[in-house]
């Protein structure tokens, strides 16, 4: 199955973990396909199977800068993902409280509104208590795996 992987970082952890979740994908047999940089022309060229979307939070709860401009565009443009398979993994710091993953929420919730099909609860990656997210999300990526087939 292809799968589309699209991630947003502010000081790289998002893309180690996508980088490592490609991996993982690839050795489940999966086509793990990195979209870089994102935008919807190419998400759409793509036709990926599935997504799996990757994203730390900054400032106030927001986006990081990379993953901004295709956020604004996906929701402007409102390409329907139906049905489509996808998953999140949210990056954050719960020393901020309320705003803790929510770049990744806004995602999984565009994602949503997209009629996509959430495969499994977004995963929440906590900074103040994890040194190697990468390895921490492995157990998640393992399940995500199994349920694309």
């Amino acid at each position: 199955m292809r799968v589309g992987i699209i991630s947003g970082t502010v000081f790289g952890t998002a893309d180690l973990v996508a980088d490592e979740a490609a991996s993982m994908l690839a050795g489940a047999g999966h086509e793990p396909v990195r979209l870089r940089p994102a935008t919807v022309d190419a998400l759409l060229e793509l036709d990926a199977d599935a997504w799996l979307l990757v994203s730390s939070t900054t400032g106030m709860g927001e986006l990081p800068e990379t993953l901004t401009p295709f956020f604004f565009e996906m929701r402007d443009r409102f390409p329907l993902l139906t049905g489509k398979p996808f998953g999140v993994i949210a990056l954050g710091d719960s020393a901020y409280g309320d705003t803790f993953c929510q770049g990744g929420e806004q995602l999984r919730e565009l994602w949503l509104e997209l009629q996509a099909q959430e495969l499994q609860p977004m995963l929440r990656l906590d900074a103040s208590e994890s040194v190697t997210p990468e390895e921490d999300a492995a157990p998640w990526l393992q399940t995500f795996a199994a349920q694309l087939g």
